[in-house]
This record gives structure tokens, C-alpha cells and sequence, in this order.
């Protein structure tokens, strides 16, 4: 089987594993652990990686290569750091229900709604952009790039977001 088709086939079983596991796992608790502090610890590494997003941006116009790819795998691995923190942190406390109301608690749900949705879209065109670029097929990579980018960095921006939301209800 050639490499593209190996690479493809794990892309896709990721993606369709990691929502479906994250889901699992929010359903076991652990009793016992404090990881209260991690919230505002998630919340800076979503912060973060749009930052290290933007800046990749400008160094590949820049044609900063190098620097891009660095950047690039970064903001992979925080996303991924991210998303072991946000699950252990539900595993071992209880949801924080935003207790805003008026027009400010539907701003909060679209934002919600929308950062979740989209963080499980973002999961395949990460992987699937990111691996375009390890086959050196830069033609594909830059014109799907195109869609990743906007809604990768969509998703970490909101993820500050929904946590300044809902930090002052936090126990």
C-alpha cells in the first residue's frame, strides 16, 4: 500500500477516534484529583497557538520555511497538549455550567457550539494539511492551508474566548 494511502487511512481513523474517545472519556470520572488550575493553563495554550498560527502565516510569506515548519509542529503539539489537559481536567471535575444571561449567554452558546463543531472539522484539516506538507506535496498543502488556517486559528481564539466567558464561574 503506498505511503499516502497508509497516511490517510490514519488520518481519517484520528479523526473519527479522538471525538468519539474525547466523548468517552467525559463520561469517567476520577475521584480524588485536583486539576482546577488548568482551565486558565488551557486557555493560555489555545491563546498561544494563535499567536505561533498568525506568526507562522507571515514566516512562510515571508519565505521563512524553516521557521514555518517549526512553528506549524508546535501549534500541533500544543493542540494536542490542549486537548489532554481539557479531558483530564473533565475527568476529574465537574462541569462549570455559564451562568450569564440575556444576550450575553447567547453569545456565549454560538461561540460554544461553534468552537466545538468546528475543533472536530479542524482535527482531519490539521492532519491532512500537515501531512501534504511532510510528502512535499506543497501545491496541495498551501490551497488546503487555506481553509485550515481561518478555522484552526477560529478555534483556538474561541477557546480563550469561552474561557474568559466562563472563568468566573469556575468553584
Amino acid at each position: 500500500m503506498p505511503t499516502g494511502k497508509i497516511s490517510q487511512k490514519l488520518i481519517i481513523g484520528l479523526s473519527i477516534a479522538i471525538p468519539i474517545v474525547v466523548v468517552i472519556l467525559f463520561k469517567v470520572k476520577i475521584p480524588g484529583y485536583d486539576f482546577r488550575f488548568l482551565p486558565p493553563v488551557y486557555a493560555s495554550v489555545n491563546g498561544l497557538t494563535a499567536i505561533l498560527l498568525v506568526t507562522a502565516v507571515i514566516a512562510i510569506k515571508n519565505g521563512k520555511r524553516k521557521l514555518h515548519e517549526n512553528l506549524m509542529k508546535i501549534c500541533i503539539g500544543l493542540s494536542a497538549a490542549f486537548l489532554i489537559m481539557y479531558v483530564l481536567y473533565h475527568m476529574t471535575s465537574e462541569s462549570t455550567s455559564y451562568e450569564g444571561t440575556g444576550v450575553l449567554r447567547i453569545v456565549y452558546y454560538f461561540i460554544l457550539i461553534s468552537h466545538i463543531l468546528l475543533s472536530v472539522m479542524v482535527v482531519p484539516l490539521v492532519l491532512f494539511t500537515f501531512s501534504r506538507a511532510l510528502n512535499s506535496d506543497f501545491e496541495r498543502h498551501k490551497a488546503l492551508a487555506k481553509f485550515t488556517f481561518p478555522i484552526w486559528l477560529y478555534v483556538a481564539l474561541t477557546g480563550v474566548v469561552v474561557y474568559i466567558m466562563i472563568s468566573p464561574y469556575y468553584v
